[in-house]
């Protein structure tokens, strides 16, 4: 049954396509150089330097990603243009899916919409990240999918394949979309897509094309998840019971776009739609998954443009077909207008518009508080702007000291960072003042080693000075970082620590800091 009133086929309403996905990529690239370089950003500059098959903490395709901004200049503005385009591609196949669905001109514009004002998109658009491009590629698959429900052609399922390879290449959550799929396809009539060859074809050519992953995870003892293990022994993470869980999920989509995406749901599950149950499935099977592994609140994200899109469509099949609604603009109108204006006045809290004073006035005038992801992380703002901060100082100041060492003493002399930004930031900001590349037992940086020093010295980042008196012969408080706007773990001392009483080859060990 066809989910239009009319018995003619929707037209992808292009001009929306690429004016909403052009103004989400226009919006990242003007704020592009409003604050600074993202912790995370640093550090997967630093692993661009050093590409691999794998890292402790993370899939590949974003390191690749990176090198193409080095090769770019590796600029603010090349790094967030390039998140901004994955920003633009989740709006876009949003509207995409909505066509698809069955929607017309007004529910692929109000999918587009929807799509463009939550928070949580245009603050993960605004940032070099694997998270950007973790819900177009779980998108494209649903799209997929979609497609193969409708055409009954099953060979789409290679394509399938393709997509969640990549998917997985970018980020490993996308084993959770693919466990989600399996499970919507069992309790729905598409489970005879299991009885032919093209499903079974899509898996091995995913793990075809995950593999060079799988085997540098073989090689090196699965850090990964010795990193997972790691996290969750320590505490980090918040964990969120079920209902604070599906409550964040409401706040971080847009409370405005709740009855949005849960008419979605109901869409697929219940209403006209039901021809893609499968969709509503994946969706449940994402949330239990992520409540029960205590998983972030953002990690359940990337499910929800396809809801937005069976949103849209079923309130444009109700706006057509009511008596009281039908053929009239203001309802269409007043539905647009109160999701933009609302959308608008979140806007500012999901993205670098304000100077860090006026945010926090914002905040306080909105009495919005962003809710925290991990435990150990303060500041006077949310953690994806004040991570955003201090980088530049802290580097200048390690160099100001560094530099005013003797000659002699300054060749002995290695700079060691507690944690991938500090580290991703000597390295970045450094070289200007001739500063070696930065040694830490972070994460990948763990493997990247000692870089050849056979020195006795070091400056050191975030470390205490109880830790250095037992592997230096004297310890010198050389300076302090502080940042206003920064996070707390970030404003601490630095120290000199001279005559290393063991050389570093047999204290490395030591260093490595995997969570």
């Amino acid at each position: 049954m066809r989910l239009q009133a009319s018995s003619v086929e929707p037209k992808l309403a292009k001009d929306l396509l690429y004016g909403m996905s052009g103004v989400v990529l226009l919006i990242h690239v003007l704020l592009s150089g409003r604050y600074g370089y993202f912790r995370d950003e640093l550090y997967f500059l630093d692993c661009a330097r050093h590409l691999a098959w794998g890292y402790v903490d993370m899939a590949p395709m974003i390191a690749f990603i990176s090198r193409l901004a080095l090769a770019l200049g590796g600029s603010l503005h090349v790094l967030r243009a390039i998140a901004g385009i994955g920003g633009a591609g989740i709006v876009a196949v949003t509207m995409l899916i909505t066509w698809r669905l069955g929607g017309d001109r007004f529910a692929q514009g109000l999918a587009g919409l929807c799509a463009l004002i939550v928070p949580e998109y245009l603050g993960t658009a605004s940032l070099l990240t694997m998270n950007v491009f973790e819900k177009a590629f779980w998108m494209a698959c649903a799209y997929i999918l979609i497609r193969i429900i409708q055409t009954g052609d099953s060979r789409l399922w290679i394509w399938f394949g393709v997509v969640s390879g990549l998917g997985l290449m970018n980020k490993h959550s996308t084993l959770f979309f693919g466990a989600a799929v399996v499970a919507g396809l069992v309790l729905t009539e598409q489970r005879k897509e299991f009885a032919k060859p093209w499903l079974w074809l899509a898996g091995l050519l995913a793990l075809a094309i995950f593999l060079p992953n799988m085997i540098w995870q073989v090689q090196h003892h699965f850090p990964t998840l010795e990193d997972l293990r790691n996290v969750e022994a320590s505490g980090k993470n918040v964990v969120l019971g079920p209902l604070a869980f599906i409550r964040e999920q409401i706040l971080m989509m847009h409370p405005i776009l709740f009855p949005v995406w849960m008419i979605g749901l109901w869409f697929f599950l219940a209403g006209k739609g039901t021809k893609y149950r499968v969709l509503g499935w994946i969706y449940l099977a994402l949330l239990v998954i992520f409540i029960v592994l205590h998983g972030k609140d953002y990690y359940l994200s990337g499910a929800y443009p396809m809801l937005l899109a069976g949103g849209a469509v079923a309130i444009e099949t109700w706006l057509n077909r009511g008596h009281v609604t039908r053929g009239k603009v203001w309802p269409k109108a007043a539905i647009v207008t109160v999701i933009a204006a609302l959308g608008a006045v979140i806007a500012p809290l999901a993205l670098p518009l304000l100077s860090p004073e006026d945010y926090v006035a914002y905040e306080g005038k909105l009495h919005v508080k962003p809710s925290k992801t991990e435990v150990h992380h303060d500041g006077p703002l949310p953690q994806f702007l004040g991570d955003q901060f201090g980088w530049p100082e802290l580097v200048a100041q390690v160099a100001a000291i560094y530099n005013s060492l003797p000659p002699g003493e300054r060749a002995q002399t290695a700079i060691l960072a507690g944690n991938y930004g500090e580290a991703g930031a000597i390295d970045l900001f450094g070289p200007k003042y001739g500063l070696p590349t930065a040694l830490s037992g972070h994460q990948t940086h763990y493997y990247w080693g000692m870089m050849g020093f056979t020195g006795h010295n070091f400056l050191t980042i975030q470390y205490g000075p109880h830790y250095l008196g037992e592997i230096c012969n004297s310890v010198e408080k050389v300076g302090a970082h502080y940042h206003p706007w920064g996070m707390a773990e970030e404003n601490h001392d630095i120290y000199l620590c001279r005559g290393l009483k063991k050389p570093l080859a047999e204290i490395w060990e030591d260093q490595k800091h995997w969570n």
